[in-house]
């Protein structure tokens, strides 16, 4: 098995895929669906989307300096879509997506009350590229929907559900593989109980490995370790 080399394309999937609230400055306002959306920038929290200058939406950005994200479910993956494909220049996409407005504290665009996070943005750079002008912009406000928080209190996005964009099509996360840095939690708790030991090679001395693998199986219900573990 071996790679095929293609020509320069954008195959970075897959990605979050978004419906940008806008409005302009008369208090018209529609949605645009993105899927070049990001995170710039945790301290202060930035976000960027890129959009096409032909897109209806465009001009309302540019004029106004200000959107909304709203992150997309598997039950908004229809009025994802539509939003994407249908012009704001010729239909009312709240209300043909059936889709409920929402008014948002900071900027003037609306939110979408069906989304189960909403992020006010104000645009703080423009950079225009070929196709598609990105938007950097700084979160004045982040909205999520109380249904889906925890007992503990804790906001549970994984509960409402939210899709992907792959190259042309939408899809569920998914299960859940693990949580951010279990990968050295794994391996420091075995160290901890295990008796292997590594050797200068980055291998671990095989007669400790078998005791390793059964500490870690007893515990883990599988070997994070050595032959077969991916170290």
């Amino acid at each position: 098995m071996s790679k095929i080399e293609w020509k320069p394309g954008n195959m970075l999937y897959p990605l979050p895929v978004v419906m940008v609230s806008v409005a302009d400055e008369e208090g018209k306002d529609n949605i645009i669906t993105v899927a070049w959306a990001g995170t710039v920038c945790t301290n202060p929290p930035m976000v960027s989307i890129s959009v096409r200058p032909e897109r209806y939406s465009y001009y309302m950005i540019k004029e106004t300096g200000e959107f909304v994200i709203n992150l997309t479910t598997e039950k908004l993956a229809y009025a994802t879509d539509y939003c994407g494909v249908k012009s704001g220049r010729d239909v009312d996409k709240f209300k043909e997506a059936h889709l409920t407005r929402e008014a948002a504290s900071h900027v003037g665009a609306p939110m979408i009350k069906e989304s189960p996070v909403s992020i006010e943005c104000r645009v703080r750079e423009v950079q225009e590229y070929g196709s598609h002008s990105v938007f950097t912009a700084d979160v004045l406000a982040v909205h999520v929907d109380d249904q889906y928080m925890d007992e503990k209190g804790k906001f549970d996005l994984a509960m409402s559900n939210p899709i992907v964009y792959s190259h042309g099509e939408y899809y569920g996360l998914g299960k859940k593989l693990g949580t951010f840095g279990y990968s050295i939690k794994i391996f420091g708790d075995c160290e901890k109980i295990g008796t292997a030991t590594v050797n200068k090679e980055g291998t671990h001395e095989k007669e400790y490995h078998t005791d390793w693998n059964a500490r870690c199986r007893k515990k883990y219900g599988r070997c994070y370790s050595g032959e077969g573990a991916g170290i």
